[in-house]
Parts: C-alpha cells; sequence; structure tokens
C-alpha cells in the first residue's frame, strides 16, 4: 500500500494586486487558551467560534507577506523562528518553497516588535542577520519604547524577557549596522507603500497600505489576532495589548476606514492565505475571506 502523505502542500499563495505580486507566506499557528482574552468570558469566545465552525480555544494563524513590484522585494513580518514550538516558525522553508533567497530581500517592514512578528530577523545563536541585504523599517514609536530602559524596568520579568530582550536581539543587529530606518504614521516609506499607525497593542503597532494603479489593500498586523471575535467584536482587546482601551478605539476606527474605502485585506491572524474583504455584519464586521485562484 502506498504511503500516505503526512503533511500539507507548502503554505505560499500568489495573487496579483495592480503592479504588485503578493506573496502570502505561512509561519504557522499558534494554539492559544482563553485567557488571552481581556474581559471577556469563555462562554463567549466558545459561541463566537462555534459560528464560524472554528476550534475552541483559537487557534491562531501566522502570516508574512512578501510584495514584488515598483518597491523592490519587500517582506512584511517575519514570523516566529522558534520561539512558539513546533507548529510555527515555518517561514523560511515556504521562502525556500516559493523560490525566494531571504539575501533577496531588499526591504523588511515590521507590523510591531512581538515575537510573533519580528523573531525571525536575526540567529540569536550568532547575532547573524538573516535578511543580510535588507534595510529594516519599524515605526519608530517602536523602536523608542522597546529599546528604553526606563520602559524595560517598569515591565514585569515576562515581558522583559520576551518583548524588551527578544526584540533588542531581533532588531540591533540592523540597527547597529546603520540598517534601521524609523518611521511614522502617514510617512511613504517605499513606492505605494504608507505606513498607517494603529497604536494600543503595543505602542508602535502599525498597518502598511499598499496602493498600486487606484486600489487599495492592508497589511494590517495585529488589527484583529482572532478575526472571528475581534472583528465582529472590536471592542474586545487581548491580555497582551500595552494599551487595550486604545488598541480598541483604534480599530474601531481604522475597521471603519477598511469598510468605507473598499481595500483589501491581508491580515497576519487571518487563516491562510490570508486575504479578504471586510463587510458589515450588525453593529461589527466580518471577513469575506477571499476565493482560491489558480492563476496568478
Amino acid at each position: 500500500m502506498n504511503q500516505l502523505p503526512t503533511r500539507q502542500i507548502p503554505g505560499v499563495y500568489h495573487r496579483r494586486f495592480g503592479e504588485v505580486l503578493v506573496t502570502a507566506l505561512s509561519d504557522g499557528f499558534v494554539e492559544m487558551g482563553y485567557d488571552i482574552f481581556r474581559e471577556f468570558s469563555r462562554d463567549e469566545v466558545d459561541r463566537m467560534m462555534a459560528r464560524d465552525h472554528r476550534l475552541s480555544p483559537p487557534r491562531i494563524s501566522v502570516n508574512c507577506f512578501l510584495l514584488r513590484g515598483p518597491m523592490g522585494r519587500v517582506l512584511i513580518d517575519t514570523g516566529s523562528q522558534d520561539n512558539f514550538g513546533p507548529t510555527a516558525g515555518k517561514l523560511f522553508e515556504n521562502l525556500a518553497a516559493a523560490g525566494v533567497d531571504p539575501a533577496s530581500i531588499e526591504h523588511v517592514l515590521l507590523t510591531h516588535c512581538h515575537p510573533d512578528h519580528s523573531a525571525g530577523l536575526t540567529d540569536t545563536r550568532d547575532g547573524r542577520r538573516l535578511f543580510p541585504n535588507a534595510r529594516l523599517i519599524v515605526n519608530r514609536k517602536e523602536i523608542a519604547h522597546w529599546f528604553s530602559d526606563e520602559e524595560r524596568d517598569r515591565a514585569d520579568e515576562r515581558k522583559r524577557l520576551r518583548y524588551f530582550d527578544w526584540t533588542r536581539a531581533q532588531v540591533g543587529p540592523y540597527r547597529d549596522a546603520g540598517l534601521l530606518d524609523e518611521a511614522g504614521d502617514g510617512d511613504e516609506v517605499l513606492p505605494g507603500i504608507t505606513l498607517l499607525e494603529c497604536a494600543g497593542h503595543t505602542p508602535g503597532h502599525s498597518t502598511w497600505a499598499i496602493r498600486s494603479q487606484g486600489r487599495q489593500m492592508i497589511v494590517w498586523g495585529d488589527l484583529a489576532h482572532v478575526p472571528e471575535v475581534q472583528v465582529a467584536r472590536p471592542g474586545v482587546s487581548m491580555s497582551f495589548d500595552h494599551d487595550p482601551d486604545l488598541a480598541a478605539r483604534n480599530r474601531i476606527a481604522l475597521l471603519q476606514r477598511i469598510h468605507d474605502e473598499d481595500m483589501l485585506v491581508a491580515g497576519m491572524h487571518i487563516h491562510f492565505p490570508g486575504f479578504g474583504w471586510l463587510m458589515r455584519d450588525g453593529d461589527g464586521w466580518r471577513i469575506a475571506t477571499e476565493q482560491w485562484a489558480f492563476e496568478i
């Protein structure tokens, strides 16, 4: 009897967006418990997940996005490397499956400096930059916060390690080599790519707006960790939000803008391949995931 497969096909999906080829790259997923939600009961989570036939407690997908077009080769977020167990850290094998050498990446953009987004920048065993020819672009508020000794001293032990120390280990080699560019809200950092700040989850949490041939797409980072919950109920914040109330206010405002301007969404935590459209649903929204296309 022929041996049956034990693994899925590579987590790579290409999509044309105007002049840009957007490639979704799966970094895998992370199993999360109920405690990630702030002031939101276990029963409420179960009900909302069951509505969409989703696992509960939630499984959080982790995606990165590669852009190729007038802006060059640009990677948005770098996944988690080896920090979240065997179900995550798949970015580099999926880059290889897509035929992309990390050395060919010209710019890396971060939505923020949490380890499921930034931990693929550097091999911390030897300080080697894993994207050796790339410039790193990050919201300057992120850098100011995570590199502040005063802020680090105020944090608890877990946050000091996982957020402050890990960020410094990952970002530091680019900063030391003069390869870190700091940007602010509304800055067009590369042709057709603009930083839209959405602070609260972290002090400089950012989304990236992509414009091409009169169309708009937003790569939205952690605007929603669990879309089945936080898109439908945008006031729900997470236990690891830096400023939960600010995060909720900015989430609500940006979701409204995305809907009003009919932006294509590419989400780090939308189930792979992570593309969809925002639709009104009662007092909240829902994501109409885009249909799979075989032709690019």
